[in-house]
C-alpha cells in the first residue's frame, strides 16, 4: 500500500503529534508498506528553526529517508507557538505549502492528514481529491471545542465559526474518520451527525521497547542533583509533569499544590519538563511565590525522557475542567504507565478510566490543589503501593497499547477502505 501521511510536526520535533507519525509510519514502513510524510521544518513550539536546518530551510523544501520513510519537508512559517495570530499564520502558511508540494508527489493509494490543526487536514483534502484517492482524517483532537475549552476560541466569535465551518466540511467529505478515543467518536456522532459507521477508533499506542524503566534514571538524579542536601538518592520525593506547559493544562494547580507540599511533604520536589505557551507565566507564578520545590527544565531529546521518567517516584497528567477534556487520553499517561511509574490523573473522563482500569494510579478532581497535594502525600508514604501501580501500568500497555498494535490496526482501516472503494459497487455509485 501507498500511503502519504500529511502531518505538520515530525522529529526532530517533540510532542504527541510528531511521535505518532513518525512511529506509525515507521511501523508500516516495517510491514513492506510504501509511507511518505508531508511535514513542515522542524520548528515547534520555539518558533525558531535549528541551525543545522537553516540551510535546508532556505531551500523551501526537503528530502530524505528516514527508518525507511519518505519525508517530504515543505516551508511554512515559523512562530513561536504562544499569540493566537502567530499560531494562525504559521498553520496557514503550512497548508497553503503542504496543498503545493503535495501535488509533486507520486500517487498515493490513500491520503492521511492529521490534526491537531485543522487546516492539515484541509490540504490532506484537497491532495486527495486533486490524486483522486480516498482521503483520511485523523481527529487526535477536537476543534473547535478544545480551543473553547481553554478560552482560546469561545463560541460566537469569529475564530470559533470559522473553525466549526472547516470541521463540518472535513467530517462531510473525509472518506473515513479516524479518532483515537471512543468518546471522540460518541462526541462526533452526537454533536456533528457523523455516521457511526464512517468513525474507526484507533487509539494512541507507545513504543514499549523504548518507554520501559531505565537504569540511568540513577544518573539522571546525578545530572540534574535531584538527590537533596545529602546527596543520596532517595532523599528527594520526585513528582514528574513531562509534556507541553499549554493553556489546556491548568498547571497553576500544580502551583497551588507545590505551596501546600512545602509544609506537608518537605521533601517532595515538582519537575516540569517541557515548553508550551503558558510555561513563562508559570515560571513567573512560581518565583512570585518564592516556591524552591518546583524546578523546570526544557524540552528534552525524546530518547532522554524515558530516563527522566524513571528517575521519577510519581508522574502527573493534568487538564482543565471541562467536559471536552474528559474525551481525551492523554500520551504522556501511557508513556509514563510504559515506563512503571504510578501515575495521578487530574483528568476525569476517558483517561480516568484507564488508570482505573489497569489500577495504576489515582484519580483527583481536576483544578483541585489540596486533594492534589494530598494525593501525593498518600502515594509518598507508600512506597510498595506506587511499586505495584507501576508494575500494573506497564502490564496494561503492552497488553494492549504498544505502538505495533495499534499500526498493525490503522492498516487494517486503510485496507477495509480501500477495498470497498475499489468495489464494483462503488465504482459503479
Amino acid at each position: 500500500m501507498k500511503i502519504l501521511y500529511v502531518s505538520q510536526y515530525f522529529p526532530p520535533e517533540m510532542g504527541a503529534p510528531a511521535a505518532r507519525a513518525a512511529e506509525l509510519s515507521r511501523h508500516w514502513a516495517r510491514m513492506g508498506h510504501d509511507v511518505t510524510i508531508l511535514t513542515g521544518f522542524p520548528n515547534h513550539p520555539t518558533g525558531v528553526v535549528p541551525p543545522e536546518w537553516h540551510s535546508r530551510f532556505r531551500s523551501l523544501r526537503d528530502t530524505e529517508t528516514v527508518d525507511g520513510v519518505l519525508v517530504e519537508r515543505t516551508w511554512l512559517w515559523p512562530l513561536p507557538n504562544r499569540k493566537a495570530h502567530e499560531r494562525i499564520r504559521t498553520y496557514a502558511s503550512f497548508c497553503i505549502s503542504a496543498a503545493l508540494r503535495g501535488l509533486d508527489l507520486a500517487k498515493p493509494d490513500v491520503v492521511i492528514a492529521t490534526s491537531p490543526q485543522l487546516l492539515v487536514a484541509l490540504s490532506g483534502w484537497w491532495l486527495a481529491l486533486w490524486k483522486r484517492v480516498p482521503f483520511v482524517f485523523e481527529v487526535r483532537d477536537l476543534w473547535p471545542e478544545s480551543l473553547a475549552a481553554v478560552g482560546a476560541g469561545a463560541e460566537g466569535t469569529l475564530l470559533h465559526r470559522a473553525l466549526s465551518a472547516i470541521a463540518g466540511f472535513l467530517y462531510r467529505h473525509a472518506d473515513r474518520i479516524v479518532v483515537v478515543t471512543p468518546a471522540f467518536k460518541n462526541h462526533l456522532i452526537q454533536y456533528w451527525q457523523v455516521p457511526a459507521d464512517e468513525i474507526s477508533i484507533v487509539e494512541n499506542g507507545v513504543e514499549t521497547d523504548l518507554f520501559r524503566p531505565d537504569p540511568a534514571a540513577i544518573e539522571i538524579r546525578k545530572e540534574f542533583n535531584f538527590n537533596g542536601t545529602n546527596g543520596k538518592v532517595d532523599d528527594r520525593f520526585l513528582i514528574c509533569y513531562v509534556g507541553t506547559l499549554g493553556m489546556a493544562h491548568g498547571l497553576e494547580t500544580l502551583i497551588s499544590a507545590a505551596e501546600q507540599l512545602r509544609r506537608t511533604l518537605p521533601e517532595a520536589l515538582l519537575l516540569l519538563v517541557g515548553e508550551g505557551a503558558e510555561k513563562r507565566r508559570i515560571v513567573e507564578l512560581a518565583a512570585a511565590r518564592g516556591l524552591t520545590n518546583v524546578e523546570f527544565l526544557g524540552q528534552q531529546p525524546r530518547h532522554r525522557i524515558p530516563a527522566l521518567l524513571s528517575a521519577a517516584d510519581l508522574c502527573l497528567v493534568m487538564l482543565k475542567k471541562t467536559d471536552v477534556f474528559k474525551t481525551v487520553i492523554p500520551t504522556k499517561l501511557l508513556e509514563y504507565m510504559a515506563c512503571e511509574r504510578p501515575v495521578i490523573v487530574a483528568v476525569d473522563g476517558q483517561a480516568r478510566q484507564i488508570v482505573e482500569d489497569a489500577r495504576a494510579g489515582v484519580y483527583v478532581a481536576p483544578e483541585d490543589a489540596q486533594a492534589l497535594a494530598k494525593a501525593i502525600c498518600d502515594l509518598a508514604h507508600n512506597p510498595e503501593q506506587r511499586r505495584q501501580m507501576g508494575a500494573n501500568g506497564r502490564q496494561y500497555i503492552t497488553a494492549n497499547l504498544s505502538r505495533e498494535q495499534t499500526a498493525r490496526h490503522y492498516i487494517l482501516v486503510l485496507e477495509r477502505l480501500i477495498a470497498s472503494k475499489d468495489s464494483p459497487r462503488s465504482a459503479a455509485a
